[in-house]
C-alpha cells in the first residue's frame, strides 16, 4: 500500500494533543468543578466529533505513516493511519463524543476524587485509546497500551474508599498486565524474526508455522485478557459495576474494541498469513464466551453486572466473526473472508453505539434512584419518559431487531455462516451447522436478557416509595442520549453506506470486498451473496413497520369513529395488584437458571411447608473461579508463603544466601 500526504494523522495528532490540554487543564483548577465538567468535558465532545471526521476520511485514503521525535533515544515513536485504524479511530469518535456530553451532566462532586483528576484521567484514557489505532511500532504500541490500562484503572478506582471497587480495580490491573506480558511476547517473536521493533519490518518478516502459532495465540491470550474472552473475562462483571458509569460506557464501547483491533492488526496485516485451524480456536472461543456471558446475563440482579456480561457475550460473537474470516481466508475464499469480517467490525461499530447508551441509560437510572439492583427497581418510565425513551433504543437495538443496527451485523454473520458448505474441508462442513446454532441461541438469549432488563427497570410498579420521587435525564445527558440514539438508528437505516466504508478494510486485510454484490442489488438492498440468495432492506422494513402502524390506526379511527374507552386493566382475578406481584429480575432468570444449571454454581435456601419464617435465598457463581483463578490463587499464596521462609530478618544468615549464590555460579560457569 502506498503513502500519501500525512494530513489526516496530523489531524489525528491534532484531536489527541486537544485532549491532553483539556486534561492538563483541569489540574490549573483542579478544584473546580463546575470549570471541569461543565466546560472541559463539553469541549472534549468535539475532540470525538473531529475524530468521526477523521476517521472517515482516512477509510478512503492511501495508508500515510510518520515518525515523531520523541521516545527514548534511537526509539522514536513510529505512526501510521490507514483504513483499519481509521475505522477504530472513528468508533472511539462516535462513543467518545456522547459520553463526553454525558459526563458534563452526570459528574458531580465527589468525596474520593478531586475533579480536575478525573478530567485528567478521562481525557487521558481517550488520548491513549487513539495512539493505540495510530501507534506503528511496538515500542509506542506498548506505551499507550499502558497508558490505557492505567489511566482506566484510575477512573474505575474513582470511590476508591469502597473496599470492593478497590479489590475489583486490582483484580482489573491484574488480568490487564498478563495480557500486556502476552503482547510484549508476541511483538518480541516478531520482532526476533524482522530484526526491528516496527510494524513494518514485522510485516515484511516471514515466519515459519510454527512461529506464525506461536505469535497468533499469544495475541489471541494477550487481547483475549483485554477484550474479555473466556476464561479471561473475570475482570469485567467486578470492574464496570465499580467504575462511574461514563466510564463503564467508555470500557465497554470502546476499550474492548482495541483488543479486537490489535489482535486484527496481528493476525490479519503484521502476520500476513493464516492456518485454518487458527479460525476453528477463535470460532470456538468466541462462541463459548458468547454462550457464557448470554446465560450469566440472563441470571443477573445487578443492572450494570447484566449490561458486562451482555458485553462478553458481544465481543464472543465479533470473535466468532474473525474467527470465520480467518478460515475463509486461508481456503483464500477472500470473498466469504471479507463478509465474515465486514460482520465483525459491522457488530464492533453496533455494540459501541447501543453499549454505550445502555450504560449511560443505566447511570441516569443510578444517579435518580441510587439502586443498582433490579429488585429495588421498577415503573421508571413514568418518572423517567426521556431515559426510558432511550433505554428502549437501545434495548431494540442490542436485541437485534430490524430496522435498528443490531439486526444488520448478526443478520450479515449469520449469512456468513450459512455460505460455508462452500468450504473444501468436511470437518468444518460437519463443525459449522453446530457452531450456527449456537450463534442464533446467543442471539436468541440476548434478545431474553433485554426484556428483562428493560422490562423490569421500567415497566410495572414502582417497587420502592422513594422510585415515586426520582428526576428525569439533565439535558446533557439527553443530548447524548440523542446522538448515541442517533447512531442505532442510522447505522441500521443504511448498511449499504456503511458496509461501503468498511470494504476499504476488508480490502486491506483480505483483498476482497463487497461493494460487487452491493451493486447488482442497487442501494436499496443488502445482498452478501447474491440477490437470489438473501436480501435485506432497512429502509423497506421501516416503512413497512410505519405503514401498518398507520392503516392500524386509521381503521381503528374509522370503526371506532374516534371513540376512546378507558378501563382498568385485566387483573387475571387478582382485584389487589400490587408491585410484590410482578414479574421481578430473580423470577425472570429462572427459567435459564434451570436450563443451564450444571454452568452455574448456585448455592440456594427453599422454604419448607412447615417453615414459621419462610424465606428464599439464592447465590449464583461463576464456577470458573473455582475452577481456575482459586487454585492458582492459593497455589501462589502457597508457594510465596514457602519462599517466605527464606527472609528471617537477619544479615548473616543473607550473606550465607550470597555466598552459596555464588558458589554456585562459579561452579556452573566453570
Amino acid at each position: 500500500m502506498s503513502l500519501a500526504a500525512p494530513s489526516a494523522l496530523y489531524a489525528a495528532i491534532g484531536v489527541m494533543m486537544f485532549w491532553l490540554v483539556l486534561g492538563m487543564a483541569g489540574l490549573v483548577r483542579i478544584h473546580d468543578e463546575r470549570f471541569v465538567f461543565r466546560i472541559l468535558f463539553p469541549l472534549g465532545c468535539l475532540g470525538g466529533a473531529g475524530l468521526v471526521l477523521v476517521g472517515l476520511a482516512g477509510l478512503s485514503q492511501p495508508a500515510v505513516a510518520l515518525v515523531l521525535p520523541l521516545g527514548l533515544p534511537d526509539l522514536p515513536f513510529h505512526l501510521r493511519l490507514d483504513p483499519l485504524s481509521s475505522f477504530f479511530l472513528a468508533l472511539l469518535g462516535l462513543a467518545a463524543t456522547g459520553i463526553s456530553l454525558f459526563s458534563a451532566g452526570y459528574f458531580r462532586k465527589t468525596d474520593t476524587a478531586q475533579p480536575g483528576l478525573i478530567g485528567l484521567q478521562y481525557h487521558l484514557f481517550l488520548v491513549s485509546m487513539a495512539a493505540v489505532c495510530l501507534a506503528d511500532d511496538a515500542y509506542f504500541f506498548m506505551v499507550a497500551w499502558e497508558t490505557m490500562a492505567l489511566s482506566s484503572y484510575f477512573l474505575v478506582t474513582t470511590d476508591h474508599n469502597v473496599p470492593e471497587i478497590r479489590r475489583a480495580g486490582f483484580l482489573y490491573l491484574l488480568i490487564a498486565h498478563l495480557g500486556a506480558i502476552s503482547i510484549l511476547l508476541c511483538f518480541g517473536v516478531m520482532q526476533n524474526s524482522a530484526g526491528e521493533y516496527t510494524f513494518a519490518s514485522m510485516r515484511s518478516a516471514k515466519l515459519s508455522d510454527f512461529w506464525a502459532t506461536v505469535v497468533f495465540l499469544l495475541a489471541l491470550i494477550g487481547y483475549g485478557a483485554k477484550a474479555g474472552f473466556l476464561p479471561l473475562h473475570v475482570w469485567l462483571p467486578e470492574a464496570h459495576p465499580a467504575a462511574p458509569s461514563p466510564v463503564s460506557a467508555l470500557m465497554s464501547g470502546v476499550m474492548l474494541k482495541t483488543a479486537i483491533y490489535g489482535l486484527l492488526r496481528v493476525t490479519f496485516d503484521l502476520l500476513g498469513q493464516q492456518i485454518w485451524w487458527w479460525g476453528v480456536v477463535a470460532l470456538t472461543v468466541g462462541l463459548v464466551t458468547a454462550l457464557f456471558g448470554v446465560m450469566f446475563a440472563a441470571v443477573q440482579t445487578d443492572m450494570k453486572r447484566l449490561l458486562a456480561y451482555s458485553s462478553i457475550e458481544n465481543i464472543g460473537i465479533v470473535l466468532s466473526g474473525i474467527g470465520l474470516a480467518i478460515i475463509f481466508h486461508a481456503y483464500s475464499m477472500n470473498v466469504l473472508a471479507a463478509l465474515a469480517l465486514i460482520a465483525a467490525l459491522y457488530h464492533c461499530i453496533n455494540h459501541a453505539a447501543f453499549k454505550s447508551l445502555l450504560f449511560l441509560v443505566t447511570g441516569s437510572v443510578l444517579h435518580a434512584t441510587r439502586e443498582r439492583s433490579l429488585g429495588h427497581l421498577g415503573g421508571l418510565i413514568r418518572r423517567m419518559p426521556w431515559v426510558a425513551a432511550f433505554g428502549l433504543i437501545g434495548t431494540l437495538a442490542i436485541a437485534g431487531l430490524p430496522p435498528l443496527n443490531g439486526f444488520v451485523s448478526e443478520w450479515l454473520l449469520l449469512q456468513a455462516f450459512l455460505l460455508t458448505p462452500g468450504l473444501p474441508n468436511s470437518y468444518l462442513n460437519m463443525l459449522v451447522p453446530v457452531a450456527t446454532a449456537a450463534l442464533v441461541l446467543a442471539s436468541a438469549l440476548a434478545a431474553y436478557v433485554m426484556v428483562k432488563f428493560y422490562g423490569v427497570v421500567f415497566l410495572g410498579q414502582p417497587r420502592e416509595g422513594k422510585l415515586n420521587e426520582v428526576h428525569d435525564a439533565s439535558n446533557w445527558e439527553r443530548a447524548a442520549f440523542v446522538w448515541l440514539a442517533a447512531a442505532c438508528v442510522l447505522l441500521g437505516l443504511a448498511p449499504v453506506a456503511v458496509i461501503a466504508q468498511l470494504d476499504n478494510v476488508s480490502q486491506m486485510l483480505v483483498g476482497a470486498a463487497l461493494s460487487g454484490n452491493m451493486g447488482r442489488a442497487g442501494w436499496l438492498f443488502v445482498t452478501p451473496a447474491s440477490p437470489e440468495r438473501a436480501s435485506y432492506s432497512a429502509p423497506l422494513f421501516l416503512i413497512g413497520i410505519v405503514g401498518a402502524v398507520l392503516v392500524t390506526f386509521l381503521l381503528v379511527r374509522r370503526v371506532y369513529h374516534g371513540r376512546i374507552r378507558r378501563a382498568a386493566a385485566w387483573d387475571c382475578g387478582f382485584p389487589q395488584q400490587t408491585a410484590r406481584m410482578q414479574d421481578t429480575a430473580e423470577g425472570f432468570g429462572q427459567p435459564i437458571k434451570q436450563i443451564f444449571e450444571p454452568f452455574f454454581r448456585i448455592e440456594r435456601h427453599l422454604p419448607k411447608p412447615t417453615d414459621e419464617r419462610p424465606y428464599y435465598w439464592s447465590k449464583t457463581e461463576d464456577r470458573l473461579w473455582y475452577w481456575l483463578y482459586l487454585p492458582v490463587a492459593k497455589t501462589v499464596q502457597w508457594l510465596s508463603q514457602a519462599i517466605g521462609v527464606l527472609q528471617h530478618g537477619r544479615i548473616h544468615v543473607y550473606l550465607v544466601y550470597s555466598f552459596v549464590t555464588l558458589l554456585t555460579l562459579l561452579f556452573l560457569i566453570r
